[in-house]
């Protein structure tokens, strides 16, 4: 009779509620009903095997961890270095993931996103470089000639000379950074990767290049920064396009090097001298947007 009482507490209105026979007992259902909604909550879960991967949908976020839900009875942490390459993760996003072990000590799924990333890879990376598609890597660390580059799990290698278009006086400022690379070339057989950021500058610069030189005219001023100096002149950024004043054109004097005249990261004023659309080469000059020293003489000498 008590255990019928108990029972019947489990569906009735508050103010008929028997609370004496809810204290005489913690277990209001019987072994049988324990069962059955036991089964049935089961069969809301999906069946997570270790070694599959999945698609799960992150849950929180912090500084150190990724919470990533795959319809288990738990949920996976995962460390937040594992998606470095994604500054932009969010909660509600969903993201791959290898199963390592549906349940750990702790009762939690174990997930690595980076094992995920790391299995298919080669697909992927292959796929890009066929299609010639832009993607995003993590700068990890600087080594001998260049950097390295996690590039969908995989390490890629980044040449020095790959890197930028001008020349590069601090390397150790790209490390940690996300960059967008394109992939130019691979070695399947020795798993090899090498990809170059300045590629896609090459190709930015080209076309602001054509754009300017359908503007450019002979006789016009720009002002532009030193980006190189040479013994044989200075090379100038005209926002994003280079033109390069000659050591003739820098001064109406004798020139020994051109550093007697200008310095690196210096805005200064030229003029255009000539440019070659098919040659897509600017000449630009200095001296130029002075008056001749002879325009100064007296006119009866």
């Amino acid at each position: 009779m008590e255990n019928e009482k108990q029972m019947l507490n489990a569906s009735v209105a508050p103010e008929n509620f028997d609370w004496d026979a809810f204290e005489s007992s913690s277990d209001i259902y019987g072994q049988s009903d324990k069962a059955e909604i036991e089964a049935a909550y089961d069969k809301t879960l999906a069946r997570i095997d270790g070694g599959e991967t999945k698609e799960g949908e992150v849950i929180s976020i912090n500084k150190r961890e990724v919470v990533v839900s795959v319809g288990g009875k738990s949920e996976g942490v995962i460390m937040a270095t594992e998606f470095r390459y994604n500054p932009d993760l969010k909660v509600g996003d969903k993201v791959e993931v290898l199963v390592e072990s549906p349940e750990d000590k702790k009762g939690q799924i174990v997930l690595s996103h980076k094992k995920a990333r790391a299995l298919k890879s080669w697909d992927r990376v292959n796929e890009a470089y066929e299609n010639d598609e832009v993607v995003k890597g993590f700068v990890k660390t600087r080594t001998k000639g260049g950097m390295i580059v996690d590039v969908f799990g995989i390490e890629a290698f980044l040449p020095g000379s790959q890197i930028d278009i001008k020349p590069i006086r601090d390397y150790d400022q790209f490390v940690g950074q996300n960059i967008d690379f394109k992939i130019v070339k691979i070695n399947n057989e020795y798993r090899n990767v090498v990809v170059s950021h300045k590629a896609l500058l090459e190709a930015e610069q080209e076309a602001r290049r054509a754009e300017l030189i359908g503007k450019l005219e002979k006789g016009q001023v720009l002002e532009g920064v030193v980006k190189n100096i040479t013994n044989y002149g200075v090379f100038v950024d005209l926002g994003g396009v280079d033109g390069l004043i000659h050591i003739t054109d820098l001064s109406w004097g004798r020139v020994n090097h051109p550093e007697e005249i200008v310095s690196l990261d210096e805005k200064i004023k030229v003029v255009v001298l000539d440019f070659n659309e098919q040659q897509k080469r600017i000449a630009l000059g200095l001296k130029q947007l002075t008056p001749h020293p002879w325009d100064n003489l007296d006119a009866n000498l």
